[in-house]
């Protein structure tokens, strides 16, 4: 029989600084009816120039490893999804577990984008499935601002920055990762991406003139996509373990967009009351949104032992993934 594997504890954290719609529209042709009406989002929190991925992943860790009431040297491993690393090497994982002195860890980071998280949570049940007694903290951290254009207006409005964390180890109850599925598409590449500083176009003055180390975006083909794959994702995971919309307690998607949260779900049948969603106050996220929403719903007491909460993202790759937990 396969190990269960839980989450025992869970821990977020948002820069201080807030950035409203009304200060974008002092920056670039907006407002805040335009904003609000085609994405949801009111604000967002942007960190300081001195403010790295793993100092917000640090925090997030160490409030994670608070709620599980675990030490760092409990851990066997610090998984970091992540698009802004502090560096391209070493592993932003690497200076967290500096951080919080968990010598213990092995560590690495996981480049999924937005679908991160999920792309970590199952390589860390994985661990703790093949071997019990160990523990995983899986971390979603990102400061975009550091890499939004904010001469864009259509890309510019979207992002924010933040960290949540969580810790999984073998379970003691009926709590489990139930299911998860991951996927990407390979020929899509180009739909959502930072064309500069990478191999195929190295850091030069040119690259830098032509703003290459900043996101490019399809809008249009992202939105169109992301509606229709989140809502095939979670039909799938209900499906395969054999469950229907209403045996779900609360679904943590991605926030990518309000208007792809909202017709993903009502097709589904699902209300909105049982749908985390936070894009109002942090914008997207990337990796960190799914577990900076869960730890709020969590800390809210929406989520509580026992129920069945389904995490869903789709994001830069094209990838995807899905997870139904019970918690």
């Amino acid at each position: 029989m396969a190990v269960k594997v839980a989450f025992l504890g869970v821990g977020s954290y948002v820069p201080a600084k807030v950035l409203r719609n009304e200060d974008l529209a002092r920056m670039v042709d907006t407002t805040d009816e335009w904003i609000t009406a085609r994405t949801g989002i009111k604000e967002r929190r942007v960190s300081s120039n001195g403010e790295a991925t793993s100092d917000l992943a640090a925090i997030a860790a160490t409030r994670a490893l608070e709620d599980a009431r675990l030490k760092a040297d409990d851990l066997d491993y610090v998984i970091t999804a992540t698009v802004t690393p502090d560096t391209p090497f070493p592993s932003t994982a690497c200076y967290v577990q500096n951080k919080i002195n968990a010598l213990k860890a092995a560590c690495f980071d996981v480049g999924a984008a937005c679908a991160g998280f999920i792309y970590a949570l199952s390589t860390g049940v994985a661990h703790v499935r093949q071997n019990p007694k160990q523990k995983a903290l899986l971390i979603g951290a990102e400061t975009l601002s550091k890499i939004t254009d904010y001469t864009d207006r259509s890309s510019c409005i979207l992002f924010g920055d933040g960290a949540g964390a969580a810790i999984v180890g073998k379970s003691e109850t009926d709590s489990d990762v139930l299911y998860t599925s991951l996927g990407s598409d390979g020929t899509r590449t180009d739909t959502m991406i930072l064309p500069g500083g990478g191999s195929r176009n190295p850091a030069t003055l040119e690259t830098v003139q032509n703003r290459m180390h900043y996101m490019r975006i399809r809008g249009r083909e992202v939105f169109k996509f992301a509606i229709l794959k989140m809502r095939e994702l979670m039909a799938e995971a209900l499906d395969a373990c054999n469950m229907n919309p209403e045996d779900v307690a609360m679904v943590i998607p991605h926030q990518v967009n309000l208007r792809v949260i909202e017709p993903a779900i009502s097709k589904l049948g699902i209300p909105i009351e049982k749908v985390a969603v936070n894009i109002q106050k942090y914008g997207n996220t990337s990796a960190a949104s799914i577990p900076l929403a869960l730890d709020e719903a969590v800390k809210e007491g929406k989520i509580k032992r026992g129920d069945i909460v389904l995490l869903v993202a789709v994001g830069a790759g094209l990838v995807w993934g899905v997870s139904l937990v019970r918690w």
